[in-house]
């Protein structure tokens, strides 16, 4: 029988390291050679992957095994990263590591989902969601006080190394029923219009999140001239603001409903956006992240909260779709960003950023609409 807070913190420990894995290209992009530019692109494929291949292996086989070979994945695209002798290292690299971040993400939040009831899954989705910002700004901050960018990479790696015994250790939650979770009943939940609109809002949340943590830095060194350190140090003020935000976020969804809950912190991200594409000073540059990073923090606990609930006979196969829907907007946003960073269009960031937010403000009606309140039976 598995221990619920000793699977929670493994839990916690996991989504800390895919909040490295999504800024892991971010403080270390510009010392790159030059044609590092695909390779956010590359690390969203591998993410992908990830995401298409968790939900049904751990609703058919349980979660202990994958979970510890996600985290080798990305231990070992860690110190490809560190160590690469060639672009094409770096790219297999690159891959390694999202695909086992994909894993640990999906993972990590289906595992949770599962664990607690609805009266504190809210809460307990926003304090994991905490610790992928944690993991994030701890990542940034090694960067801006550590010159050499492998360092930080070979703290990481000890670790995450120490977290892999624990994986090893403990007990988890054992698979689904036999006969519960079939090709058939996977595939039968694209059929509902929910799952799929909530999983288009993430499209457009995890494509914010992919270019903000990959290209804000060389954003803010081209367009701004600023620093590579002072640069950097913008997405550790992006971090903080999603962390202060996801803190309070359990007992504000307790008090509002998602839906209200999802426009108020969505509204600050617009806010934040704007102050973005106007600001000329350094410090107004870091406030505007702050409130980037605010605003957006709410949107995968509020829609794992309700993929939880109403889709608890196969969560980890929503889980797995919902969160493929929204990489496919990481991959392309990254994608489209780099061609734009190559071509000098560096001035289409922001705008990129408050389109994204907007599309979400956008969708969030119509899933509204096809939240029934109640669990999905699948046949």
């Amino acid at each position: 029988m598995y221990k619920r807070n000793l699977v929670f913190v493994a839990a916690c420990a996991g989504l800390a390291f895919f909040g490295v894995t999504m800024l892991a290209l971010g403080p270390v992009l510009t010392k790159l050679p030059e044609e590092a530019n695909s390779l956010p692109a590359t690390l969203s494929a591998g993410i992908i992957l990830g995401t298409v291949l968790f939900g049904p292996v751990v609703d058919k086989f349980g979660y202990k095994w994958l979970l510890i070979i996600g985290a080798l994945l990305a231990l070992a695209g860690i110190q490809g990263l560190a160590n690469f002798q060639s672009m094409n290292i770096l790219h297999v690299s690159m891959f390694m590591l999202g695909f086992g971040g994909g894993i640990l993400n999906g993972e990590t939040n289906a595992l949770v989902a599962e664990i607690y009831d609805d009266s504190r899954r809210g809460a307990r989705l926003s304090i994991l969601g905490a610790f992928y910002c944690i993991g994030a700004l701890l990542w940034t901050l090694l960067n801006y006080f550590i010159g050499d960018y492998t360092m930080p990479l070979h703290c990481v790696s000890c670790v995450m190394f120490i977290f892999v015994i624990l994986f090893i250790a403990i007990q988890f939650p054992k698979a689904k029923p036999k006969g519960s979770v079939s090709l058939g009943k996977s595939l039968g939940l694209l059929k509902y219009p929910s799952l799929i609109l909530f999983a288009l809002i993430l499209f457009f949340q995890s494509g914010f999140e992919g270019i903000s943590g990959n290209f804000t830095v060389k954003f803010l060194e081209k367009a701004h001239s600023t620093s590579h350190d002072i640069a950097t140090l913008s997405l550790t003020w992006f971090t903080v603001g999603m962390l202060i935000g996801r803190i309070p976020l359990g007992a504000i969804m307790k008090k509002l409903k998602d839906s209200a809950t999802l426009y108020l912190y969505l509204s600050i991200a617009v806010v934040g956006v704007a102050l973005l594409y106007f600001a000329s000073h350094i410090f107004v540059v870091y406030f505007s992240m702050a409130l980037i990073g605010f605003g957006v923090g709410a949107t995968y606990p509020v829609v794992f909260n309700y993929l939880g609930s109403a889709f608890r006979e196969l969560s980890g196969t929503a889980f797995s779709i919902a969160i493929f829907i929204g990489l496919l907007g990481q991959f392309s946003f990254n994608r489209i960003m780099g061609i734009f960073f190559d071509s000098g269009d560096f001035a289409y960031f922001p705008i990129a950023l408050a389109f994204a937010v907007v599309m979400m403000m956008a969708v969030l009606p119509a899933a509204k609409r096809k939240t029934y309140g109640k669990s999905v039976k699948t046949e």
